[in-house]
């Protein structure tokens, strides 16, 4: 991402939560599709979409 786009910096690395709630363990991030939104460079738009697609699948397998 990077190497794409040095704003992206700001952004990275993504931050992740992990909390109990009522016995329910929650993960959440913010969307890095929404963060890079800030950074308006269409070249690294499907690289944050394909980023958060495999964030989303790995918290999903994970709880």
């Amino acid at each position: 991402m990077l190497t794409e786009n040095q704003m992206a910096g700001y952004f990275l690395p993504c931050k992740m939560v992990v909390y109990d709630d009522g016995g329910t363990t929650r993960i959440g991030m913010p969307k890095p599709t929404a963060l890079i939104s800030m950074v308006n460079d269409e070249n690294i738009e499907a690289l944050a979409k394909d980023i958060e697609d495999r964030l989303i699948t790995s918290m999903d397998r994970s709880v």
